[in-house]
């Protein structure tokens, strides 16, 4: 053993020490042999419920966190993970260390981490989240593509930098879109591609849809993904910021700094499907405007191929004197000119049936294939959701299926008139939902109307008292236009094949007595009030809550949970726009004991809620007596600013605040230093 002041010495205890913190690094996956998303599909890692925090209080992020796919490698210029420790000091002299602490700093990539958290890795083209995803049935919209592709290529007649293609719901905009992504990535032309979906909230927040493109060219070009790592890293905040600021920060100042020609990127596309699910008009309105921006302006290389419905905003935008010059337009209408392709996907799906079941190959016959064509009219989804329907594995079989098709056909016809494939659309979705039986047909409205509030399943069941089979057997009766993910209710989730049945179920014109809104909502609202009136005046506090006798929480669940989540879900219903309150519902909402509401609330438990979405909704005559803001009521409090305020008189109660509203939380474990209208 060497002497302790020997230069030999201090080299066995730095190397010691550098054994003993990176000798753990083996049970950390390796980041090289990552898959990039680019190069080959990812699984993302199962999700669990997530823990109910407050979050960052931001009215567009409502969204439970989404399980994320693998992290980029780290970067090129990232200092190599195994660095000899006597290097660390060379040329050092006479070091002293008095309680040493050896801390391990992070390798190359942890900006790019960063980057994914506020990405929307369901939405990309290669997602599991989507698969399998739509796209055009073979030998079918081959025009399209072809078109698409060519000037994807620059070899069309079209040279503008942003291609919109604009069509009305159904029509297959998102197939096109994918099979276009899907024919340019194997040649390394996609830049990025976005598949938006408003009634999937993992797919529709527009604060990620750049964080989301510059997380996807990073996976393909280095030089890119060193300086968006070392950006992301020195300023974390910046996917936080403004879209604009987004844009500069993370697209158009490191592209400046890429040598274009080298890396490839020239001309690369950036695919942007369903524009109108992104959720905001003015959000979408100003995506268009920064990338419109970027094109004329050339401070990025890319082409941008753009889809969406016909929305009057959109419209508006796209024709505005800054954005039409540089933009070029596709119409995809509902047309029976595709009927032979119809035919072509009507033909291969029930060959597949037959083969599945045994059917003769005489089924169906050729005057059936030709009503379906007739009434499908040129309406992909139409068609692709009869084909679902008659596949329906809940039923009496693919027989029974396409004679109530045929039956239905025959009775829709005088209702929704000649080739009117989209009013027929509506008329099938209520055969859908009518089919299910009553009793189970009212729990589908619920979770449907619940899942448009928020979209946690495990809360969902808890709330309606579903056990993770019976939550499945209820799903599974509407099938035809949607299917649950996951085995289990943490990492259960709901995939609409299309977003135009929830906006069916939502408007009270199309789909009325079955509708989500209107008298259902105003009735659950009802039920809701009446169940926490029960339990307000039976329970003490959180730890001694009587539940009414009805009630029965899933096993693993507290009773504070259950309570927490349904006195949640009532304030959300409340915030559902343009969706008043009536009297009665109101009257019952003041006489709440707010002073109370709170103090029952799980211990853990956190939830914002936007407070003038609620007072909007509320009688003029009752809103101070609900929600109001004003000077804090609690004595001794200096704060100077107004807060909002829940009930009236006796059952007045200052809850935690946030900028667009308050907090249902428990208040009992906050700090007595500070009032709670400043927490």
């Amino acid at each position: 053993m060497p002497p302790e002041d020997s230069p030999q010495f201090l080299t066995k205890i730095f190397d010691y020490l550098y054994w003993a913190v990176y000798s753990t690094q083996s049970e950390v996956p390796a980041l090289q042999s990552t898959p990039l998303p680019q190069q080959s599909p990812v699984t993302p890692l199962p999700s669990t419920a997530p823990t109910l925090v407050l979050p960052d209080p931001e009215p567009l992020n409502r969204a439970p966190p989404t399980s994320s796919p693998a992290i980029l490698p780290p970067t090129a210029s990232s200092p190599p993970q195994h660095l000899h420790t006597r290097e660390m000091f060379r040329n050092a002299h006479h070091l002293v260390f008095n309680g040493p602490q050896f801390n391990e700093s992070s390798p190359g990539g942890s900006g790019i981490k960063e980057l994914l958290k506020h990405s929307m890795p369901d939405a990309f083209h290669n997602s599991s989240a989507r698969y399998p995803p739509p796209k055009c049935h073979l030998g079918t919209r081959k025009d399209y593509i072809a078109l698409i592709t060519n000037w994807a290529l620059g070899v069309s007649d079209r040279k503008e930098p942003i291609l919109w293609m604009r069509g009305p719901f159904g029509v297959g905009k998102s197939a096109v879109a994918q099979s276009c992504a899907e024919a340019l990535a194997p040649i390394h032309k996609l830049a990025a591609a976005l598949f938006f979906s408003r009634s999937n909230p993992d797919r529709d927040d527009p604060r990620r849809v750049f964080t989301s493109i510059a997380y996807q060219i990073a996976a393909t070009c280095p030089s890119f993904r060193e300086i968006v790592d070392r950006r992301m890293i020195d300023d974390p905040a910046l996917a936080t910021k403004s879209l604009s600021t987004q844009f500069e920060d993370l697209l158009v100042h490191p592209l400046a700094r890429v040598d274009i020609a080298q890396s490839g990127l020239d001309g690369h596309v950036v695919i942007i499907d369903g524009l109108d699910e992104c959720r905001g008009t003015a959000a979408q309105c100003e995506l268009i405007e920064v990338i419109a921006t970027s094109a004329r302006n050339r401070t990025t290389p890319f082409r941008w191929f753009i889809t969406s419905r016909p929305e009057d905003a959109i419209n508006r935008t796209m024709n505005s004197a800054a954005v039409s010059p540089i933009r070029s337009r596709i119409e995809l209408p509902v047309s029976r000119a595709i009927d032979h392709e119809i035919l072509t996907y009507l033909t291969d799906e029930f060959k597949k049936i037959r083969e599945d079941y045994g059917l003769p190959k005489s089924w169906p016959s050729e005057e059936t294939l030709a009503l379906l064509v007739k009434h499908g009219a040129g309406l992909w989804i139409y068609v692709a959701t009869m084909i679902r329907f008659i596949k329906d594995e809940n039923s009496y079989g693919p027989k029974d299926q396409l004679r109530t098709v045929l039956n239905f056909m025959k009775d829709v016809s005088a209702k929704a008139g000649v080739d009117n494939p989209l009013a027929e659309m509506d008329f099938f979705y209520a055969l859908i939902v009518q089919r299910v039986p009553l009793k189970l047909r009212t729990m589908v409205r619920k979770i449907l109307l619940l899942y448009t509030v928020t979209p946690i399943l495990d809360s969902i069941a808890n709330i309606l008292g579903l056990s993770a089979e019976q939550f499945r057997h209820t799903c599974a009766s509407i099938q035809s236009v949607m299917e649950l993910q996951g085995s289990d209710l943490r990492s259960m989730k709901i995939k609409f094949y299309h977003a135009s049945f929830l906006d069916f179920m939502k408007d009270p014109q199309r789909s009325k007595e079955l509708c989500i809104h209107g008298d259902f909502l105003t009735g659950w609202r009802r039920e809701l009030l009446v169940w926490l009136h029960e339990v307000y005046s039976r329970s003490t506090d959180s730890s001694h809550i009587v539940l009414p006798s009805d009630t029965i929480p899933l096993e693993d669940r507290l009773r504070a949970y259950h309570y927490s989540h349904v006195l949640v879900r009532f304030w959300l219903l409340c915030e559902v726009p343009s969706h008043q309150l009536d009297p009665q519902t109101a009257m019952s909402a003041a006489e709440l004991p707010f002073n109370k509401m709170l103090g029952l609330v799980d211990d853990d438990f956190r939830w914002p809620i936007t407070a003038m979405l609620v007072r909007n909704n509320l009688p003029a005559k009752l809103r101070d007596k609900i929600i109001r803001k004003g000077k804090c009521p609690i004595p001794g409090c200096t704060n100077t600013e107004n807060v909002w305020i829940l009930g009236h008189g006796e059952n007045e109660s200052v809850p935690m605040q946030w900028r667009s509203g308050f907090v249902v939380g428990n208040n009992k474990d906050l700090p007595d230093s500070v009032c709670i209208c400043q927490i």
